[in-house]
Protein backbone atom coordinates (compact mmCIF):
# COMPACT_ATOMS: atom_id res chain seq x y z
CA UNK A 1 0.00 0.00 0.00
CA UNK A 2 1.43 3.15 -0.96
CA UNK A 3 0.77 6.43 1.52
CA UNK A 4 -1.98 7.83 0.34
CA UNK A 5 -3.94 4.27 0.47
CA UNK A 6 -2.18 4.68 4.73
CA UNK A 7 -3.51 7.94 5.13
CA UNK A 8 -7.47 7.42 3.46
CA UNK A 9 -7.35 4.11 5.54
CA UNK A 10 -6.24 5.83 8.71
CA UNK A 11 -8.10 9.26 7.98
CA UNK A 12 -11.72 6.64 7.67
CA UNK A 13 -10.44 4.96 10.46
CA UNK A 14 -11.09 8.35 12.70
CA UNK A 15 -13.99 9.35 11.31
CA UNK A 16 -15.35 6.26 12.68
CA UNK A 17 -14.11 6.25 15.78
CA UNK A 18 -15.17 9.82 16.40
CA UNK A 19 -18.55 9.39 14.83
CA UNK A 20 -18.90 6.05 16.96
CA UNK A 21 -18.01 8.16 20.41
CA UNK A 22 -19.71 11.07 19.81
CA UNK A 23 -22.89 8.73 19.45
CA UNK A 24 -22.05 6.82 22.64
CA UNK A 25 -21.38 10.54 24.08
CA UNK A 26 -24.52 11.60 23.04
CA UNK A 27 -26.50 9.11 24.85
CA UNK A 28 -24.94 9.83 27.54
CA UNK A 29 -25.16 13.07 27.52
CA UNK A 30 -29.02 12.84 27.34
CA UNK A 31 -28.33 11.18 30.95
CA UNK A 32 -26.03 13.21 32.82
CA UNK A 33 -24.21 17.31 32.77
CA UNK A 34 -22.94 16.94 29.10
CA UNK A 35 -20.27 18.73 30.09
CA UNK A 36 -19.04 16.62 32.89
CA UNK A 37 -19.30 13.76 30.14
CA UNK A 38 -16.66 15.38 28.06
CA UNK A 39 -14.49 15.74 30.97
CA UNK A 40 -15.24 12.25 32.15
CA UNK A 41 -14.30 11.27 28.65
CA UNK A 42 -11.43 12.75 28.30
CA UNK A 43 -9.97 11.53 31.29
CA UNK A 44 -10.96 7.95 30.19
CA UNK A 45 -9.17 9.23 27.00
CA UNK A 46 -6.05 10.51 28.54
CA UNK A 47 -5.46 7.28 30.50
CA UNK A 48 -5.73 4.81 27.26
CA UNK A 49 -3.37 7.42 25.31
CA UNK A 50 -0.68 6.81 28.33
CA UNK A 51 -1.51 2.61 28.74
CA UNK A 52 -0.87 2.66 24.20
CA UNK A 53 2.70 4.43 25.25
CA UNK A 54 3.91 2.11 27.76
CA UNK A 55 2.62 -0.75 25.51
CA UNK A 56 4.20 0.01 22.34
CA UNK A 57 7.20 1.67 24.51
CA UNK A 58 6.60 4.83 22.51
CA UNK A 59 9.81 7.21 23.57
CA UNK A 60 9.17 9.93 26.16
CA UNK A 61 8.58 13.01 23.75
CA UNK A 62 10.31 15.82 22.97
CA UNK A 63 9.84 19.18 24.41
CA UNK A 64 8.23 20.87 21.41
CA UNK A 65 6.27 17.44 20.88
CA UNK A 66 4.96 18.51 24.03
CA UNK A 67 4.04 21.95 23.49
CA UNK A 68 2.09 21.19 20.08
CA UNK A 69 0.33 18.49 22.49
CA UNK A 70 -0.74 21.05 25.12
CA UNK A 71 -1.44 23.68 22.54
CA UNK A 72 -3.64 21.24 20.35
CA UNK A 73 -5.54 20.57 23.89
CA UNK A 74 -6.28 23.84 24.59
CA UNK A 75 -7.51 24.67 21.06
CA UNK A 76 -9.86 21.51 20.88
CA UNK A 77 -11.55 21.89 24.23
CA UNK A 78 -11.58 25.94 23.28
CA UNK A 79 -13.82 24.89 20.31
CA UNK A 80 -15.80 22.10 21.97
CA UNK A 81 -16.64 25.04 24.40
CA UNK A 82 -17.87 27.80 21.88
CA UNK A 83 -19.44 24.61 20.32
CA UNK A 84 -21.54 23.69 22.94
CA UNK A 85 -22.58 27.59 23.94
CA UNK A 86 -23.46 28.08 20.12
CA UNK A 87 -25.92 25.45 20.44
CA UNK A 88 -27.49 26.83 23.36
CA UNK A 89 -27.46 30.22 22.53
CA UNK A 90 -28.35 29.61 18.81
CA UNK A 91 -29.68 26.72 16.35
CA UNK A 92 -28.09 23.82 15.78
CA UNK A 93 -28.95 23.57 12.33
CA UNK A 94 -26.76 26.52 11.90
CA UNK A 95 -24.09 25.94 14.30
CA UNK A 96 -23.36 22.20 13.74
CA UNK A 97 -22.51 22.46 9.68
CA UNK A 98 -20.37 26.01 10.04
CA UNK A 99 -18.47 24.21 12.88
CA UNK A 100 -18.01 21.08 10.54
CA UNK A 101 -17.08 22.44 7.81
CA UNK A 102 -14.56 25.19 9.02
CA UNK A 103 -12.99 22.04 11.10
CA UNK A 104 -11.92 20.22 7.79
CA UNK A 105 -12.00 23.49 5.39
CA UNK A 106 -8.64 25.05 7.93
CA UNK A 107 -6.21 22.27 7.54
CA UNK A 108 -6.83 22.12 3.75
CA UNK A 109 -6.26 25.75 3.77
CA UNK A 110 -3.22 25.15 5.91
CA UNK A 111 -1.97 22.47 3.52
CA UNK A 112 -2.15 24.06 0.71
CA UNK A 113 -0.18 26.87 2.00
CA UNK A 114 2.32 24.34 3.44
CA UNK A 115 2.88 21.78 0.76
CA UNK A 116 0.93 22.88 -2.28
CA UNK A 117 -2.33 22.16 -3.89
CA UNK A 118 -3.53 18.69 -4.07
CA UNK A 119 -4.95 16.98 -7.48
CA UNK A 120 -7.95 18.58 -9.30
CA UNK A 121 -9.58 15.00 -8.83
CA UNK A 122 -8.88 15.58 -5.23
CA UNK A 123 -10.15 19.04 -5.01
CA UNK A 124 -13.26 17.91 -6.42
CA UNK A 125 -13.65 15.26 -3.83
CA UNK A 126 -12.66 17.88 -1.09
CA UNK A 127 -15.65 19.88 -2.62
CA UNK A 128 -17.74 17.30 -2.21
CA UNK A 129 -16.95 16.22 1.18
CA UNK A 130 -17.49 19.70 2.68
CA UNK A 131 -20.77 20.07 1.06
CA UNK A 132 -21.42 16.71 2.81
CA UNK A 133 -20.16 17.50 6.04
CA UNK A 134 -22.48 20.53 5.86
CA UNK A 135 -25.35 18.39 4.82
CA UNK A 136 -25.15 15.90 7.27
CA UNK A 137 -24.26 18.10 10.42
CA UNK A 138 -27.64 19.77 9.56
CA UNK A 139 -30.72 18.57 11.51
CA UNK A 140 -33.85 18.74 10.48
CA UNK A 141 -36.27 21.44 11.38
CA UNK A 142 -33.80 23.66 11.21
CA UNK A 143 -35.04 27.20 10.57
CA UNK A 144 -34.83 31.05 11.35
CA UNK A 145 -31.87 33.39 11.78
CA UNK A 146 -28.31 32.54 12.34
CA UNK A 147 -27.86 32.81 15.81
CA UNK A 148 -24.87 31.75 17.43
CA UNK A 149 -22.64 32.09 14.17
CA UNK A 150 -20.21 33.97 15.95
CA UNK A 151 -19.74 31.14 18.36
CA UNK A 152 -19.92 28.13 15.86
CA UNK A 153 -17.54 29.85 13.61
CA UNK A 154 -14.82 29.97 16.93
CA UNK A 155 -15.60 26.55 17.59
CA UNK A 156 -14.71 25.22 13.79
CA UNK A 157 -11.51 27.61 14.42
CA UNK A 158 -10.83 25.75 17.56
CA UNK A 159 -11.35 22.44 15.89
CA UNK A 160 -9.65 22.98 12.83
CA UNK A 161 -6.41 24.39 14.71
CA UNK A 162 -6.73 21.01 16.66
CA UNK A 163 -6.26 19.10 13.72
CA UNK A 164 -2.88 21.59 12.64
CA UNK A 165 -1.38 21.84 16.08
CA UNK A 166 -1.36 17.71 16.63
CA UNK A 167 -0.31 17.38 13.24
CA UNK A 168 2.84 18.89 14.02
CA UNK A 169 4.28 16.53 16.28
CA UNK A 170 7.19 14.60 15.09
CA UNK A 171 6.47 11.37 13.08
CA UNK A 172 6.63 8.76 15.11
CA UNK A 173 5.35 10.30 18.24
CA UNK A 174 1.86 9.56 18.29
CA UNK A 175 0.04 8.36 21.88
CA UNK A 176 2.50 10.82 24.61
CA UNK A 177 1.58 14.25 22.56
CA UNK A 178 -1.87 13.17 22.53
CA UNK A 179 -1.97 12.01 25.80
CA UNK A 180 -0.64 15.75 26.66
CA UNK A 181 -3.22 17.47 24.27
CA UNK A 182 -6.04 15.13 26.81
CA UNK A 183 -4.70 16.18 29.41
CA UNK A 184 -4.56 20.29 29.03
CA UNK A 185 -8.01 19.55 27.25
CA UNK A 186 -8.87 18.53 31.35
CA UNK A 187 -7.28 20.64 33.19
CA UNK A 188 -9.02 23.66 31.00
CA UNK A 189 -12.40 22.16 31.61
CA UNK A 190 -12.31 21.49 34.69
CA UNK A 191 -11.06 25.00 35.96
CA UNK A 192 -13.75 26.50 34.15
CA UNK A 193 -16.75 23.98 35.47
CA UNK A 194 -15.17 25.10 38.65
CA UNK A 195 -15.26 28.64 37.75
CA UNK A 196 -18.98 28.70 36.99
CA UNK A 197 -20.16 26.24 39.87
CA UNK A 198 -20.46 23.02 37.70
CA UNK A 199 -17.60 20.77 38.92
CA UNK A 200 -19.04 16.97 38.66
CA UNK A 201 -18.89 13.43 37.25
CA UNK A 202 -21.37 11.59 35.93
CA UNK A 203 -23.28 8.66 37.79
CA UNK A 204 -22.83 5.14 37.08
CA UNK A 205 -25.77 4.34 34.96
CA UNK A 206 -24.11 6.40 31.97
CA UNK A 207 -20.36 5.05 33.35
CA UNK A 208 -20.24 2.25 30.13
CA UNK A 209 -21.38 4.62 27.41
CA UNK A 210 -18.69 7.42 28.77
CA UNK A 211 -15.85 4.47 28.63
CA UNK A 212 -17.42 4.07 25.35
CA UNK A 213 -17.18 7.28 24.07
CA UNK A 214 -13.67 8.25 25.78
CA UNK A 215 -11.95 5.18 24.27
CA UNK A 216 -12.74 5.66 20.85
CA UNK A 217 -12.01 9.51 21.11
CA UNK A 218 -9.17 8.76 21.89
CA UNK A 219 -8.60 6.03 18.81
CA UNK A 220 -9.77 8.60 16.81
CA UNK A 221 -6.93 11.03 17.91
CA UNK A 222 -4.85 8.59 16.94
CA UNK A 223 -5.52 7.60 13.46
CA UNK A 224 -5.91 11.07 12.74
CA UNK A 225 -2.01 11.62 13.48
CA UNK A 226 -1.29 8.84 11.85
CA UNK A 227 -3.32 9.76 8.56
CA UNK A 228 -1.91 13.40 9.19
CA UNK A 229 2.07 11.39 9.34
CA UNK A 230 1.24 8.90 6.19
CA UNK A 231 0.26 11.73 3.61
CA UNK A 232 -1.10 15.66 2.89
CA UNK A 233 -2.52 16.95 5.69
CA UNK A 234 -5.83 18.30 3.96
CA UNK A 235 -6.56 14.44 2.71
CA UNK A 236 -6.53 13.17 6.42
CA UNK A 237 -8.54 16.11 7.21
CA UNK A 238 -11.40 15.61 5.55
CA UNK A 239 -11.77 12.16 5.64
CA UNK A 240 -11.39 12.78 9.45
CA UNK A 241 -14.08 15.14 9.37
CA UNK A 242 -16.52 12.71 7.69
CA UNK A 243 -17.38 11.64 10.84
CA UNK A 244 -21.04 12.61 11.79
CA UNK A 245 -21.96 10.30 8.79
CA UNK A 246 -21.42 7.51 11.42
CA UNK A 247 -23.20 9.11 14.24
CA UNK A 248 -26.10 9.32 11.91
CA UNK A 249 -25.79 6.03 11.00
CA UNK A 250 -25.56 4.95 14.18
CA UNK A 251 -28.82 6.44 15.19
CA UNK A 252 -30.65 4.82 12.76
CA UNK A 253 -29.35 1.54 13.44
CA UNK A 254 -29.53 1.82 17.03
CA UNK A 255 -32.24 4.21 17.78
CA UNK A 256 -34.50 3.95 14.72
CA UNK A 257 -33.68 7.18 13.81
CA UNK A 258 -34.64 8.36 10.16
CA UNK A 259 -32.33 10.49 8.40
CA UNK A 260 -33.90 13.48 7.14
CA UNK A 261 -33.24 13.81 2.76
CA UNK A 262 -30.52 16.26 3.39
CA UNK A 263 -28.56 13.66 5.40
CA UNK A 264 -29.68 11.34 3.10
CA UNK A 265 -28.15 13.12 0.23
CA UNK A 266 -25.12 14.33 2.60
CA UNK A 267 -24.38 10.60 2.99
CA UNK A 268 -24.56 10.10 -1.32
CA UNK A 269 -21.71 12.69 -1.17
CA UNK A 270 -19.76 11.00 1.26
CA UNK A 271 -19.71 8.08 -1.21
CA UNK A 272 -18.92 9.92 -4.11
CA UNK A 273 -16.06 11.87 -2.48
CA UNK A 274 -14.12 9.47 -1.01
CA UNK A 275 -12.72 7.90 -3.88
CA UNK A 276 -12.08 11.01 -5.80
CA UNK A 277 -10.01 11.80 -2.87
CA UNK A 278 -8.11 8.26 -2.51
CA UNK A 279 -7.07 8.38 -6.42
Amino acid sequence: MNSLAFTVLFGLAASLCWGSGDFNGGLASRRANPTSVVVASYAVGFVLLVVLALIWREPLPRPMDVLWGALAGVAGVFGLMAFYSALASGQMGIAAPVSAVLTAILPVLFSVFTVGLPSLIQVAGFALALVAIGLISRPGGASGPPKGIGLAVLAGCGFGCFFILISRVSPGATFWPLAVARLSSVVLAVIVMRARGRLGLPGRNVAPLVLLAGTLDALGNAFFVLAAHSGRLDVAAILSSLYPAATVVLAMIVLRERATRIQAVGIALVILAVPLIAV
